[in-house]
Formats: C-alpha cells, structure tokens, sequence
C-alpha cells in the first residue's frame, strides 16, 4: 500500500492530513497525538474547531496528545479509577489516537471511541482504551480527545451575541466530536481503513453524545453504525437560554460579571475546569434542533444499526456524592416500587438504586431500541462481575464493560487481583461480539434484533458471548417507561412551541 512506507520499527503514513512516524507496538501500528483540529485556545476558545494548519515534513505520533482541562479528586489513582485523566492537561487538546492491524491492507472496519466521563473528565488515552485487541482482530480503533467541562459545553449570552447566525452554540466538544469523524472521514483510508464502514462507540456520556450526534444534521454520514454503552437516553438536553443562565452564574462565581466575550476567554483554564456544573448536548437550533429524546420519539434519527445497552450495577455512579441521598427524592422508595424489587428486601437504599439503574439507564435503553426503524438494533444487559470481586460485589458496576470490550482487564485501575481465565474468556466473547458488528453490521447471528413483542436481550453473564433473556427486568422497565411518558410528551410540547417561535413550523 504505497500511502504506508513500512519501518519494521516506525511506520510513516502519508495522510492527507500531513506525514505521521507511529510506532509498532505488540501486535498493532499506532499513531498518537495526532491533532485533527487547530488547537482552540485564545480567541479560539468556545469557537467551532477551525482546521488545523499543518505541518512540514514528518511529524511524530509517539506520544499521546494532552487531555483538556478538567476537574477531578486530587489524587492520581482516585481520578483514573472513575474515568478521569490525570495532568497535565491542556486546552490544546484536540487530538486523536489510531491503532491499525500491523499487516498493512485496506478496507478494514474502523472503530471511533468517545469516552466517559460526565462530559468534564478524561481522555481517550487512559490505558483501559488500549486497541491492541481491536488491531489484532482487523478493526482500525480511534479514540478521541474533545474539550470537557465548561471548554466543551458552555452558553453565555456575550458568546451568543458574538455568533453568526448559521454558528452553533453552547457545546463546542459536540463540534470536535464531528470534526474528529470528519478527520477520520478525510484520512483513515490512508493508515487502511474503509471511510465508508465506521462504528461510532461510547460509554456513559460518551453513548450520551452518540444519541445526540445521532439526531444532528451535520453528523449524518460521518458513522454508519453505533454503539451506545450506558448511555441512557432520558436525560433532557439543555434549552440555550438555560445554559446561558448557567454560564453567567459559573463566571459570576469567578467573579466575572462583564458581558465581553474577550474578558470570559481571559479566565485562567485552571480556573475555569475547577467550576462545578452539569455538561452535556445544548438545544441551539442550529446543531440540535429538538431535544434528542424527542427527536427519537419522532422517529428523526439516523437510521443506522445499533447495539445499546446497560450494565446490571449502573447504581455504582450513586456512590460518589452522596448520590442515593440525592436521587431519594426523584426515585421514591415507597411499597410500589418494593413490589417491582423483591429483591432490595425491603431495603430503601437498594430500591433507590435499582430505580436510578431502571431508570436512568436500562429504561430508557429498551425504548430507544424498540423505536421503530428500517435498520436493526441489538439490545444488551452486561451482568458479569469478575471472580476476584464477587464476595464484595453482586452487580457489574457502571463502566465495568470497558475492560472486556477492549480485552484490557490487565489495565484496570483499581488494584484488582488479576483477571481468571473465565473473566478472560467471558471479555474475549464479548468483544467478538464488539468486532462482529464492526465488520459486518451484526453481533452474530444467534442474537435476533431487537422487537418489543419478544423483549429479547443478549445478556452478558458467566456464558462466554452471553445468553439470551427475554423480558429481562420487563416489570420495572414498563413501570419506569410510563413515567417516562410524560417527560417525553413535555419535551415534544417544548419542542414544538420552541419551532413555532423561531418561525419554524411545527416539523
């Protein structure tokens, strides 16, 4: 392939986007750091990703690139261990990471990973997201750096005032996630990848993003295919005045009270990534149009095949912040909800967890998958907890999955006892079923798709490629999808006079 100038040690690629030296590494070529945008500080700060502009000659890809600032617990093993990136960190930090097949070729399937994190945290470095696996089985693996925290999903009405008119608002990281699709789009054909057969994949907000980018405009095309780990789906995206609200009061707490676009991008990175807030998908007009959970009531969403699904421990997030105290008053642990969890005893914390699971999670999940449409979707529960950790654990807690898709148990981050050979065994079943779907748009053929008639789920246990279930939780789910109902007919409704304001129509 005469776009690769092969080095046993160091190959060269010639992309369009300039020449990369990567590495050989185990039983992958891997190009780090590579930038796919200009680095969005300065007057770039909040603005769209502008193209970047170049370079001479080679450029090393040795070394990943810096994560974007971002705010986590102080200590280094705290923050990696709940999917932070530890320093330093930059806000140059657009850049993106490739792991190809070392025999050189074309055509192979092409992975892209967005991270987790709650949108203000980590990295597309962390080790846990190593692709050697996925280059050792034919699929070329990106994973991506975009701007987190209050870099990556921020409104304030001096930004909005600065915007043209056409300019998307409140969620420039949205903006890098599609400009890194629209990198690989442009070069992945030279490292040997098929421009035309990409799975976007993402876990906690990183599937949150997905389903978002999945009913934008300028995001169709760019991914044929989706997978979408713990990514919820009920949760509301921002209207742009509430996020411009926020961002006053998050300058306002650094003491920021002028209405200059020039004096917000004047405050100190250090100092803006150390504010508190919520980050995710912004209500613009522009790039999202409706709410996504209404956009997929509506039916408005690529219709691309897709694999969601949830872990059976994602109460694990209610550990950090007193987050059962907090969700109590939302998930009322009255004797309705007792009856749908035998299983709690009785217990209120433990029916505040499994309500926050159900709904949060696998609710939502189920019905994105049974929404009607032309392509297939796949619908999974992971319920695997590895055997050194079932004396302390009984549920596979949020992100747990991530070690098995990308076969990196020997890369956790906790200090766990090494993997067995039947956790070994039950990660490379599943992520078989990861690369399966890649390459041929299906997980296998003794996984039917998704219909809500049979309720049939592929879920993750001690079976190496899991089993099927059907009607898996199907009481709590049906129980949590009605009170979903009115969440998503009020979305609509705020939708529709949002469009009719705007001049829009109701469509």
């Amino acid at each position: 392939m005469d776009q690769i100038r092969m080095d046993e040690a160091q190959p060269l690629v010639h992309a369009p986007a300039g020449l990369l030296r990567g590495r050989r590494e185990g039983e992958a070529r891997v190009w780090r750091g590579a930038p796919y945008a200009a680095p969005p500080v300065g007057h770039l700060r909040w603005r769209p990703p502008q193209p970047h502009p170049g370079w001479q000659g080679e450029r090393d890809a040795g070394q990943f690139g810096s994560p974007g600032p971002q705010a986590g617990p102080s200590d280094v093993a705290d923050i990696v261990s709940i999917g932070g990136a530890p320093e330093p960190t930059s806000e140059d930090c657009l850049t993106l990471n490739i792991w190809a097949p070392t025999e050189v070729g074309s055509g192979a399937p092409v992975m892209v990973w967005l991270h987790g994190g709650s949108n203000r945290m980590g990295a597309g470095s962390l080790p846990f997201y190593d692709g050697q696996a996925f280059a050792r089985d034919g699929v070329i693996l990106v994973t991506v750096n975009y701007r987190l925290g209050h870099f990556g999903f921020f409104a304030h009405p001096a930004l909005t005032r600065e915007a043209p008119n056409d300019q998307p608002l409140g969620a420039p990281g949205l903006l890098d996630q599609i400009t890194a699709l629209e990198w690989v789009r442009d070069n992945i054909a030279a490292f040997g990848g098929d421009p035309a057969n990409v799975t976007l994949f993402g876990e906690s907000a990183g599937g949150l993003d997905i389903l978002a980018l999945m009913t934008a405009p300028r995001a169709r095309g760019l991914f044929q295919k989706a997978i979408v780990q713990s990514g919820g789906g009920w949760l509301p995206a921002t209207p742009l005045k509430t996020a411009e609200a926020r961002g006053v009061a998050a300058m306002t707490a650094l003491g920021v009270a002028g209405t200059d676009a020039a004096e917000l991008r004047a405050v100190p990175a250090d100092r803006l990534a150390g504010v508190e807030g919520g980050f995710g998908p912004v209500i613009d007009g522009r790039l999202l149009v409706r709410d996504p959970i209404s956009a997929f009531a509506r039916g408005d969403f690529a219709d691309i095949p897709l694999m969601i699904g949830v872990n059976s421990g994602e109460d694990s997030l209610l550990n950090y912040g007193d987050g059962v105290k907090r969700f109590r008053s939302m998930i009322k642990p009255n004797a309705a909800l007792a009856r749908l969890y035998p299983e709690a005893a009785g217990d209120e914390d433990q029916l505040v967890r499994l309500g926050f699971r159900d709904f949060g999670f696998a609710g939502p999940a189920r019905w994105i998958a049974g929404r009607p449409r032309r392509s297939r979707a796949w619908l999974y529960a992971f319920d695997y907890v590895e055997e050194a950790r079932r004396e302390t654990m009984n549920r596979a807690a949020h992100g747990a999955e991530i070690f098995h898709v990308f076969e990196t148990l020997d890369h956790r981050p906790d200090g766990a006892p090494p993997a067995t050979a039947a956790d070994r065994a039950v990660a490379a079943g599943i992520h078989a079923r990861w690369i399966a779907f890649a390459r041929d748009g299906s997980p296998g053929t003794d996984w039917p798709a998704y219909d809500r008639t049979q309720d049939a789920w592929r879920v993750f246990n001690a079976t190496p490629g899991g089993s099927m279930r059907s009607g898996w939780w199907k009481a709590s789910l049906d129980h949590h999808e009605r009170k979903a109902r009115l969440l998503i007919l009020m979305l609509r409704a705020r939708d529709r006079l949002r469009r009719l304001l705007s001049g829009r129509g109701t469509r």
